[in-house]
């Protein structure tokens, strides 16, 4: 997975980002010139956080900054998890947030979603797997890879079941893709404020097109908890960089000339994707958010020795998309970014990812 950053193609269908913003996008690049590069403080800009807490619908104080949303993941944890411990976890899933309980020798208690089901979280699969060891569990809304939101119904269903099953465990609700909407609709609330078990996580890296920054956050109203994470952070990596929580903060404050250009670029290809799809051997999930979503090669047009055909082909027209294998999935299954590529050459990748399709089985309806 590391070949996302690491290895790049010409047509790019596995990155699941908005376009990278620029320094001058956001402020004078002069104005840097008077930055001061000390030491930021544990729980990070005062300003930045009261940008994040007002937008998730909790206090400056309940917001954490952290090293990206993966930072947020580590922290919680090693608070929750060791040896003995469990985590119950809903995947397909972003990659750490099963490797990092697994690390830590935690238990972890997978919960299939499935691609038949439309990546629909299974509540009574989950509460059958927590136990009173489980310590922690894992979610994510949208979800990664598959671009589905958790319904409020969903999420107050899971704190039941948690509260029921397992009284000392919290739930981690990752909301990196929550800003990432389509179109005019309205950015969804916050699973922030829910309950004081609820522990949320983002990132300015997908929707709002800086991973540069390197920049997230985490959110707990349970302030012995958020005090934990707060001198695990400062016993780490002590505070986040100056001058990306200084671009942070110009980016929030301009959050909305920032996310609907976006917002409509990402209902644009994503129309362009669901008329494309027709024509293709392929059956597709719709996201109800981010950047990304799941198409799978049908079994009974694609036989297994095709599939890893596909993607040798694929990689032979300079293109790629992320097999499901990355994120617990099988590789029939893959994720497709829409957010990442300019226009242009968006349609030149679905033309590329439609010539190294299996297609001597016919084509879907």
């Amino acid at each position: 997975m590391s070949s996302l950053v690491d290895v790049p193609v010409r047509y790019d269908l596995a990155a699941s980002t908005s376009p990278a913003l620029r320094v001058g996008d956001l402020v004078d690049p002069d104005a840097l010139a008077d930055l001061t590069l000390g030491y930021g403080s544990s729980p990070g800009d005062a300003e930045l956080r009261a940008l994040i807490g007002a937008g998730a619908g909790v206090e400056a104080e309940q917001v954490l900054l952290t090293v990206g949303a993966i930072e947020a993941m580590f922290l919680l944890a090693q608070d929750r998890l060791g040896p003995g411990d469990a985590v119950t976890l809903a995947s397909p899933c972003f990659p750490p947030a099963r490797s990092i309980p697994e690390g830590l020798g935690a238990r972890v208690d997978v919960v299939a979603m499935r691609f038949g089901d439309g990546y629909r979280l299974p509540i009574d699969e989950v509460a059958d797997a927590l136990t009173p060891k489980t310590r922690l569990v894992s979610v994510a809304s949208p979800q990664n890879p598959s671009g589905i939101r958790l319904t409020e119904g969903e999420l107050r269903g899971l704190l039941t079941a948690v509260e029921e099953r397992a009284p000392g465990a919290v739930v981690l609700v990752d909301e990196t893709y929550r800003h990432s909407t389509y179109g005019n609709a309205p950015v969804p609330a916050s699973a922030a404020a829910l309950s004081p078990r609820v522990v949320t996580c983002g990132s300015l890296s997908k929707a709002h097109g800086a991973p540069g920054l390197r920049l997230g956050w985490l959110t707990t109203t349970d302030a012995d908890l958020y005090e934990r994470l707060r001198n695990a952070k400062h016993l780490t990596t002590i505070a986040c960089s100056a001058p990306a929580e200084f671009l942070a903060v110009q980016l929030l404050r301009r959050s909305r000339e920032v996310l609907a250009p976006r917002a409509a670029l990402l209902q644009r290809a994503l129309t362009e994707l669901q008329q494309w799809v027709r024509d293709q051997p392929l059956e597709f999930v719709r996201p109800d958010g981010g950047a990304l979503c799941c198409l799978r090669l049908p079994r009974d047009r694609v036989p297994d020795a095709a599939v890893p055909d596909f993607y040798s082909r694929l990689a032979e027209n300079d293109a790629r998309v992320a097999p499901g294998s990355w994120f617990g999935d099988e590789d029939r299954v893959f994720r497709l970014g829409f957010g990442h590529l300019p226009p242009t050459e968006f349609t030149e990748a679905l033309a590329r990812l439609a010539d190294a399709l299996p297609r001597d089985r016919g084509k879907s309806s």
